[in-house]
């Protein structure tokens, strides 16, 4: 059973249905039901991919932190026009290259640490389902025949537009096929198409073909969680006509079928147009990841709200590998300093004794985090405010470690900071961004990555450091300041702590506007897209 929430803190969503937020009630008390509509698996994926991907990760993450059991379906389109297009081109059976960027897909989910959902299905694997709700549709009189072909009679759906507000001369089928001269109405859509030499095809009551784009999700999620369920997500571009289509197919099957909410991501966009495989202005998940920690992308996606548009920007990618950095940095030190200490904490059973400022910092870092994250998952407001301050309250108590203290403060400020990296790492949990691997790890794949920005490796680095110590000892600190700039403008940062130089990754002082190589190093060039 889901735990209790307070009346202050009862989860609101916005509803693309009624156009407002709403406190979320699952059908079944304790149990929520979840479909995504997934990609079109035909190349690699792009940060509009992954932005749908991270933001019901993130919704699918606190159902689950709020003690919901949930049922998750995220499905494949692996059968349609632009994957056969494709697979022409290159030669392949288009199941097959759809498979193989499947599977490319989930390597990117996994690095991006979306949780696997409960249900992958895909579109080949459910035909007779996606038979069966057509043929439910055509005897209910809401579609017809035509030459092997099936259409949706949209003048017999009333409720047409709902969802969109859009009107029926708007639909063109989807922008995925010509306007047919053979249906009653331009703004009805396929159901079914009939076979084309050289497509691939199944045998159906109307004659061999394969389904349209709309009506395998309405199958296949009536097939995992009912014709009745609480959540269907996607894109902004899906609400039409993909989604309103969904509506009326459902309701033509079933007149009882019925989504609670219907929650939409915003799109990502490049110079302030939308991210797109179709209008060629769009990165793939691999070519960020090559250069920026998936860590960092994730942060980069969080921190924005998921309705709202998020612009590709370098600048701000920086920011996100900087401050993920950060986080990480002062938890390991956290951690480090807590394993070395472990002797003087005790093991008495009793509640651990913390400072006010802590009390008083951990009750700020819950009450900010519940707030936020029932107000709509307002993510981009969590790693700010009480967050931060409670990462800059960690750093001051390591210091205040070093100094000498009698035994009973010092016990305090261990217990204050083992309890609020406790706080700080079930926040990170929750948004997806507490690391698979230690903080030390995490930490060497960021500078790795930092210094493939920079076209260096560490021993150029290294090197730099060395060459600028001995600047520094025959006191020409004008040139030593000028070797520190121009490792900071590559993006590395020099702190010389004591008598030794570390370095760390930092935002570099300029930037370009796009994803543009260092001198020497080569961005891989951009999959072809259709």
């Amino acid at each position: 059973m889901a735990k209790k929430e307070t009346q202050e803190f009862q989860f609101v969503v916005y509803n693309t249905m009624t156009q407002q937020k709403e406190v979320f009630k699952p059908k079944t008390p304790g149990k929520v039901c979840m479909y995504v509509c997934g990609v079109t698996a035909y190349d690699f994926s792009h940060l509009g991919h992954a932005r749908a991907a991270v933001s019901f990760d993130v919704l699918y993450r606190y159902l689950k932190h709020l003690g919901y059991e949930v049922t998750y379906v995220r499905n494949f389109t692996d059968v349609d026009d632009k994957i056969i297009r494709r697979a022409n081109e290159t030669g392949e059976d288009p199941i097959s290259l759809s498979d193989r960027y499947c599977k490319e897909y989930n390597i990117d989910m996994s690095d991006l640490q979306c949780l696997s959902p409960t249900h992958e299905p895909r579109v080949s694997d459910h035909m007779e389902q996606i038979k069966d709700m057509i043929t439910q549709i055509i005897n209910k009189d809401f579609g017809y025949v035509v030459d092997g072909d099936v259409f949706f009679a949209v003048d017999k759906f009333p409720n047409y537009g709902k969802l969109s507000g859009q009107k029926l001369e708007n639909n063109r089928a989807g922008e995925r096929v010509a306007v047919d001269s053979r249906k009653r109405n331009p703004s009805d859509f396929a159901l079914w198409k009939a076979a084309k030499p050289g497509e691939p095809s199944w045998d159906s009551p109307w004659g061999p073909g394969r389904p349209g784009w709309h009506i395998e999700c309405s199958a296949m999620s009536a097939h995992y969680l009912s014709f009745k369920f609480d959540i269907h997500g996607g894109g902004l571009d899906l609400i039409f006509p993909h989604h309103e289509n969904e509506i009326a197919q459902s309701c033509a099957a079933c007149e009882e079928s019925d989504v609670s909410y219907w929650m939409h991501n915003g799109h990502v966009t490049n110079n302030n147009e939308k991210m797109s495989k179709s209008l060629g202005n769009f990165f793939t998940i691999r070519q960020i990841t090559e250069r920026y920690h998936p860590l960092a992308l994730r942060y980069f996606l969080i921190n924005a709200h998921y309705r709202s548009p998020l612009n590709y920007s370098i600048v701000q990618l920086e920011g996100a590998s900087d401050a993920v950095f950060y986080i990480y940095q002062t938890l390991k030190d956290c951690q480090d300093a807590l394993l070395q200490l472990q002797e003087e904490m005790p093991n008495d059973g009793k509640p651990a004794r913390i400072s006010p400022d802590a009390k008083e910092c951990i009750s700020k870092l819950r009450n900010e985090f519940q707030v936020k994250m029932s107000d709509d998952l307002s993510t981009s407001l969590i790693l700010t405010g009480a967050f931060l301050e409670a990462l800059k309250l960690v750093n001051n108590l390591l210091t205040m470690l070093k100094k000498k203290q009698q035994k009973q403060q010092r016990l305090l400020v261990i217990q204050s900071l083992k309890e609020i990296e406790k706080e700080v790492t079930k926040i990170l949990d929750v948004l997806g961004l507490q690391p698979p691997c230690s903080y030390n790890e995490v930490l060497l794949q960021l500078k790795e990555k930092a210094l493939t920005r920079a076209g260096l490796v560490e021993d150029d680095v290294i090197r730099l450091i060395n060459q600028r110590a001995e600047v520094r000892r025959n006191k020409d600190f004008l040139k030593s300041d000028q070797m520190r700039a121009h490792l900071q403008a590559k993006g590395i940062a020099l702190m010389d702590v004591g008598t030794e130089t570390i370095w760390r990754p930092c935002v570099p002082v300029q930037q370009e506007s796009g994803i543009v190589p260092s001198e020497g190093q080569k961005v891989p060039p951009k999959p072809e897209t259709a």
